[in-house]
């Protein structure tokens, strides 16, 4: 980040929420990655605008950070500027059988709000451990649930700040994917339609679905949770083990023993490992099942 650009970004946000030279492992569930050149933390509306906007207009390169869970990061960092939504960009307000939620709001967070208020229809989601504007952005599900499945609206803004709200219809949400992950679009808040239900039975529900995640999937350990789309007629974690790839290891990066769908971070790994582990089981998959496995994960930065 040169002085002028520097300069400008101070108009728009206070010096203390423009940080440089922080390592990516303390923004991501995988608890890997280089230094980012700048993070810019954000904490309205206004300020994304602005922000995004400017760095759009003299073409600076720039990514958009909720919880990092499906996020690696490269060993030699990231040389862009990091815009990662904090304070009032993370709240979260019910009204009747409504939640509106700004983007930073972590999953979790709002299935909470949902129990307290006898919502139904975030169950499935009070496990994952990313943030809304992500969720969104990826049609985020586990257990026969989705996004799709209760959101109204989404609030967005393109790369010249317009800002716009998208029906469910328009939001074109499918397995894992959704308009915006084709579109320069930036979610900005989003309106969930639940059920009024008994908080006592949402929450059993929650509890159950915690158990079932901790039996079966290494929570133990960093990962980005479910590291490959499933497949088209099969499921990721069987085709892995079927390949003989069960507990593959490179450095501190493996296939987890308990769910092979899961690339884990046994402490000690680097990004490099992480990555060729994945790279590693998509060609030995290929080479046996001639399945394709596509990473859920995004790779970003320097390898």
């Amino acid at each position: 980040m040169n002085t002028s650009m520097y300069d400008h970004i101070r108009t728009i946000v206070p010096d203390e929420r423009i940080l440089f030279h922080e390592p990516m492992s303390k923004y991501t569930t995988f608890r890997v990655g280089g230094v980012a050149e700048s993070i810019v933390i954000v904490q309205s509306e206004e300020e994304l605008v602005k922000l995004i906007t400017y760095l759009n207009q003299i073409e600076q390169e720039y990514f958009v950070l909720g919880n990092g869970s499906n996020l690696l990061v490269g060993d030699k960092g990231y040389r862009g500027v990091i815009v990662k939504m904090g304070g009032p960009m993370e709240e979260v307000y019910v009204e009747g059988t409504r939640i509106t939620v700004k983007a930073g709001a972590l999953l979790s967070k709002v299935a909470a709000a949902a129990r307290t208020n006898s919502l139904s229809g975030m169950e499935f989601a009070a496990g994952i451990p990313g943030s809304v504007g992500g969720a969104i952005v990826m049609n985020a599900g586990a257990y026969d649930g989705e996004m799709k499945q209760i959101v109204e609206s989404v609030r967005v803004m393109d790369r010249d700040g317009q800002i716009m709200t998208l029906d469910n219809d328009t939001m074109e949400f499918g397995y894992r994917t959704s308009i915006i992950k084709n579109r320069p679009f930036i979610v900005l808040e989003v309106t969930l339609q639940l059920t009024a239900g008994d908080a006592d039975c949402i929450g059993a529900r929650m509890e159950e679905l915690a158990q079932l995640r901790k039996s079966k999937q290494p929570l133990e350990y960093p990962s980005a949770g479910s590291t490959f789309k499933r497949p088209e007629g099969n499921y990721a974690g069987k085709l892995i083990m079927d390949a003989g790839l069960r507990g593959y290891r490179i450095g501190g990066a493996q296939v987890s023993d308990k769910h092979c769908g899961f690339v884990i971070n046994r402490g000690n790994a680097a990004a490099a490992d992480i990555r060729e582990v994945i790279e590693e089981v998509q060609e030995r998959v290929k080479e046996k099942f001639h399945v394709t496995l596509e990473p859920e994960v995004i790779f970003l930065g320097d390898f």
